[in-house]
């Protein structure tokens, strides 16, 4: 496998891009919290109830945005320079963060 260099030295991110990330993690982290609290009702289209609240929460919300700052920046990059790329993180840390991702993405299809 060829490892690629890449000179990002003098690049900074454009006011829009930096918007639309910024706007992407944040979703995230609620999509998260959502996951580690709720059992229901995720996009609050009905007036919050306590059966929609987990009594017991498994998980933390403590690493749960950096998880998802590195799981945004990380997916700029390979959407940048077509890289093929794997991103490891364990069951314990990962385990709030990566399955919204795919919720998200159906949930966005809902909201368009």
């Amino acid at each position: 496998m060829k490892t690629q260099h890449i000179d990002t030295a003098h690049e900074t991110l454009s006011p829009e891009l930096l918007q639309k990330i910024d706007a992407y993690w944040r979703a995230a982290n609620y999509l998260s919290v959502g996951q580690i609290y709720l059992y229901d009702n995720p996009l609050l289209r009905k007036p919050l109830k306590l059966e929609h609240v987990k009594p017991l929460v498994v998980g933390h919300w403590g690493t749960t945005p950096g998880q998802n700052f590195i799981y945004v920046h990380l997916n700029r990059i390979i959407k940048k320079y077509d890289l093929n790329m794997l991103y490891i993180a364990d069951p314990g840390h990962r385990g709030k963060c990566f399955p919204g991702r795919h919720l998200e993405r159906g949930i966005s299809k809902q909201t368009d």
